[in-house]
């Protein structure tokens, strides 16, 4: 991401202007989203355009677990026995229409990585339910795999965002 935004917690951001085109995610971010973070059921982070203080797209993560069972065979040989893994959910992810095509969307699963990979709770992946067809296809692009059992919701090992944003050495 560019020194162009910045990514911060939810606070007294204007939000009424945010507009990604998906109506029920409108909806969430201008009239919910502080009752989910006030109750402690998901914190929300904002990417705000530095210049102009301009939301340019949100997401949500909270907790959350994942069945093993429902994770592909060759993942599951190496890990314990457990019933569940912890995991970190991004719940709701968008971007604003005006701030679209800039890489944005994946600046902010980067961010919403290391933040679970930072938080004092473990976590081994990241899920997402994806709304749609195409938001399926962005969450593939950027790594995240289909449960066979759910294929709307995706998920990425955190051993996997881990590797793609260590620094590169030459």
């Amino acid at each position: 991401m560019t020194a162009r935004y910045r990514v911060e917690p939810l606070g007294d951001h204007a939000r009424a202007a945010f507009e990604c085109g998906e109506p029920a995610l409108d909806a969430y971010f201008r009239e919910r989203v502080t009752q989910d973070v006030r109750r402690r059921l998901a914190n929300c982070f904002v990417l705000v355009e530095v210049s102009t203080g301009v939301i340019a797209g949100f997401y949500t993560i909270a907790a959350a677990g994942i069945p093993t069972p429902d994770l592909p065979s060759l993942l599951t040989r190496r890990l314990p026995r457990y019933p569940t893994l912890p995991a970190v959910r991004i719940g709701r992810l968008a971007v604003d229409r005006g701030h679209r095509g800039r890489g944005l969307g994946g600046a902010m699963i980067a961010d919403a990585a290391t933040k679970a990979m930072a938080e004092p709770a473990a976590a081994f992946a990241l899920l997402v339910d994806a709304k749609s067809d195409a938001a399926v296809a962005f969450y593939e692009h950027h790594g995240f795999e289909r449960f066979e059992s759910r294929p709307q919701t995706l998920f990425l090992p955190l051993a996997t965002a881990a590797k793609a944003l260590a620094p590169r050495h030459r």
